[in-house]
């Protein structure tokens, strides 16, 4: 029976059972890395397994589906075994989370500096370029990239500092 295991957000394999069973043991692969041979539905965690020579032992059974969270990301193997399910839910190191991206941030900082100075529109038309930006690169990121909300924050400022720094101009234009 050949195996498939995923870590560090990479498909391995095909191994044998045996050598699976022996890289569990020694601890190159651990009991939070998932792994998947035909004939199970999804990838499930190592530890899960009870007997590699017969998946239908495993703890949660054949075809558990680990719970899989709104930022899980979702890894594209290469080259998939055939039959193998094509994403690998919940790769990657349990309990980080993805990098912020720096436009994201750099959005966050212009905004809340564009609010702060309502007479210079500068950084609140940062706040605006860098927040998009940022938002398209996370969204294409797969989950790979976090600080969507920084960005959404640096949108925000950004839209109400622009448009209090028109305000001010304006109001310095008519006043006398």
């Amino acid at each position: 029976m050949e195996w498939f295991y995923a870590k560090n957000n990479e498909r391995k394999g095909p191994v044998s059972a045996s050598l699976l069973k022996s890289m569990v043991v020694s601890g190159e692969v651990a009991g939070s890395d998932l792994v998947w041979c035909e004939g199970m539905g999804n990838w499930i965690p190592a530890s899960e397994i009870r007997d590699f020579d017969s998946p239908h032992m495993g703890a949660a059974g054949v075809g558990a589906v680990p719970v899989q969270g709104p930022q899980s990301p979702q890894v594209l193997p290469p080259v998939a075994p055939a039959g193998a399910p094509v994403n690998i839910p919940n790769a990657g190191p349990v309990g980080l989370r993805p990098p912020a991206n720096a436009k994201a941030i750099v959005s966050l900082v212009c905004g809340c500096l564009g609010m702060t100075c309502c007479g210079i529109l500068i950084p609140s038309i940062l706040a605006v370029v860098f927040g998009h930006i940022a938002k398209g690169e996370i969204r294409a990121s797969g989950g790979q990239q976090g600080g969507d909300g920084m960005a959404l924050a640096g949108l925000i400022l950004g839209y109400i500092g622009s448009g209090l720094g028109v305000f001010y101009l304006l109001a310095s234009i008519v006043s006398p």
